[in-house]
C-alpha cells in the first residue's frame, strides 16, 4: 500500500522560477510507494493558475505583509480533507533530495507523534542543478543543527527546538491537529517558525533529526542581517518576546544594533529615532 503524503508550498511570483524547478524536482523523484499530493499556497493579492496536479490555496497579504503561517495553515486543512498520511512541508526556494521523502516517512513510521527535519544545503548563488541526481554533490549541510548518518533520527535536545526551521519539515496528520498549526498572528518575516517549536516543546511533542531527508535551497539575494525586513523582525520579535519572555532571531537584532539602525527600548528593541 502506498503512503499519501502532501507537500506543501508557499508559493509567491517573486519565487516563480524556484518553484517551476521545485515541481519539476518533485515530478523526477523516485517514490515508489509514495503518492505525492501537491499542494500549493498563494501568497500573493493575486492567484496565478495551478497546473492540474497540484491543488491550491489562496490567502492573500495581511496588514503586516505576507502571511505565510496561514498560507501553510490554510494549506494543511485541505490536505487534511484529502486522506493523506504525511504532511511535508517544503519552502518555495527549496529542492527535494533523492530521498526526502522516503526519509520522511520512515521517520514517521516510528515518531508519529514527533515534528521531523531533515538537514539543509544551502546552494551557493552558481549552483543551478538540472536533476534531483545533481543535489548529492552539492550535500553541504548548514552546520548549525545536528546532522545523523543516512537513515538514522536523532531526538533534538531541549535547547534545540529554537533550530525548528519551517522550510523542511514533516508531521503527521494526527501530530499537526494537536500542534494547532503556525499562530496567524504572525505577518511578513521571521519568528513564526520558531514560535511554532516553542510551543511543539510546551506540549511535549518532541523534534527529530532526521537523516539523509536533505532539502537543498535555491540562492537568492537575501542580505545578513535582511536589512529589508527589519521592520518584520522588530515587530514579531517584540510578539514573540511578549509570549515567551525573550527576543528570537538574537543574531540579526545584534546586527541591527551594531548597525546603528535599531536600538535597546525597555525589555526589547526599536528603531533609532522612534521615540
Amino acid at each position: 500500500m502506498s503512503t499519501r503524503v502532501a507537500v506543501i508550498t508557499p508559493a509567491s511570483i517573486n519565487r516563480l522560477d524556484h518553484l517551476h524547478r521545485q515541481r519539476r524536482f518533485l515530478r523526477e523523484l523516485p517514490t515508489a510507494d509514495i503518492e505525492i499530493v501537491r499542494i500549493e499556497a498563494w501568497l500573493d493579492a493575486d492567484e496565478l493558475p495551478a497546473p492540474p496536479a497540484v491543488s491550491s490555496v489562496h490567502v492573500p497579504p495581511g496588514r503586516d505583509g505576507m502571511r505565510v503561517g496561514a498560507a501553510r495553515n490554510a494549506a494543511a486543512r485541505l490536505a487534511l480533507t484529502l486522506d493523506v498520511d504525511l504532511l511535508v512541508f517544503l519552502d518555495v526556494d527549496c529542492l527535494p533530495g533523492t530521498a526526502l521523502l522516503q526519509r520522511y516517512v520512515e521517520a514517521a513510521r516510528t515518531h508519529p507523534g514527533d515534528l521531523l527535519c531533515g538537514p539543509v544545503t544551502y546552494l551557493e548563488s552558481v549552483q543551478r542543478p538540472s536533476t534531483p541526481l545533481d543535489l548529492d554533490a552539492q550535500t553541504r549541510p548548514h552546520p548549525v543543527r545536528p546532522l545523523p548518518p543516512e537513515g538514522a533520527v536523532v531526538p533534538a535536545t531541549d535547547d534545540q527546538f529554537d533550530l525548528f526551521w519551517s522550510l523542511s519539515f514533516a508531521v503527521t496528520p494526527a501530530t499537526w491537529t494537536l500542534l494547532g498549526g503556525f499562530d496567524e498572528v504572525y505577518e511578513g518575516y521571521g519568528a513564526e517558525d520558531t514560535d511554532l517549536g516553542r510551543r511543539a516543546r510546551s506540549l511535549g511533542i518532541g523534534l527529530q533529526w532526521v537523516g539523509g531527508a536533505h532539502a537543498y535551497h535555491q540562492w537568492h539575494p537575501a542580505g545578513s542581517p535582511p536589512w529589508r525586513h527589519l521592520d518584520d523582525i522588530l515587530r514579531n520579535g517584540a510578539l514573540f518576546a511578549e509570549r515567551w519572555g525573550e527576543w528570537p532571531m538574537g543574531g540579526w537584532i545584534d546586527a541591527f544594533v551594531e548597525g546603528g539602525a535599531v536600538e535597546p527600548h525597555g525589555d526589547g528593541y526599536r528603531r533609532v529615532g522612534n521615540a
